[in-house]
């Protein structure tokens, strides 16, 4: 059973998806799913301008005072292993230093709870998480992953993989899938294979460089789009 004490939450910015997803001003006119958004700051901001964005996340099953605390007993050792880890990632004019970096997080977890309880009860965030998503079929013009699939290639496994592109592919008519990278910052070994049975499956799939890059060659997204929603299928994803 998924509980709080699971949970190491990290926010990213709006502007950290836009680069991480190459989004353009017409993929802010889509309906857009972020899954497994965590305390992100992507639904708030995006929602000020306008955007129509859910996101899905086991996280949001919490209330935002528990969310804050479990904030507050994890951020110092997040920000720990980073500085022991600082060779792993790219510092520069996006993040300097591990000071700024935990700066920019906090500030985008406090717009994250700041707007959460108004959010949740207007639908924008929803608890559920992969490989089964509670939405229709066809629900989103698009789906974001950001950090979870493909980066715990080894703890969650080739069969879960499978499952859950093939779930993000049933509730969008296009996915996005970043990073690349496994723990450890390796290209994952998973993402030949699901490319393979994405195009077999009758899905456009192509490997995209993308304008960020903040752990060591994190610079590559994942995307898939319908070609016909007539003719395709995912294998052992139907409902």
């Amino acid at each position: 059973m998924f509980t709080l004490d699971q949970v190491v939450p990290w926010g990213r910015s709006l502007d950290e998806y836009r680069t991480m997803f190459a989004l353009t001003d017409e993929d802010f006119g889509r309906s857009m799913l972020g899954c497994g958004d965590g305390p992100a700051s992507f639904n708030e901001e995006a929602t000020r301008r306008g955007s129509r964005i859910v996101s899905c996340d086991p996280l949001y099953r919490f209330d935002a005072s528990q969310i804050r605390q479990r904030i507050a007993e994890t951020y110092a050792e997040v920000i720990e292993q980073t500085r022991r880890n600082a060779d792993e990632f790219v510092w520069g004019t996006g993040i300097a230093t591990v000071e700024e970096l935990g700066q920019r997080r906090m500030a985008a977890m406090e717009i994250f709870l700041g707007g959460y309880d108004a959010g949740k009860a207007a639908g924008r965030y929803v608890a559920g998480e992969l490989p089964a998503l509670p939405f229709a079929n066809g629900a989103f013009g698009l789906a974001l992953c950001s950090h979870f699939l493909f980066l715990y290639s080894q703890q969650l496994g080739e069969a879960f993989h499978h499952a859950a592109v093939g779930e993000l592919c049933r509730v969008a008519a296009e996915i996005r899938v970043f990073p690349l990278l496994a723990l450890g910052g390796e290209r994952s070994p998973l993402v030949d294979g699901c490319v393979r049975r994405l195009t077999d499956a009758g899905y456009q799939a192509s490997i995209e460089t993308v304008p960020y890059e903040f752990q060591r060659g994190g610079n590559q997204m994942l995307r898939v789009r319908r070609q016909d929603a007539a003719s395709i299928s995912w294998p052992n994803c139907s409902r």
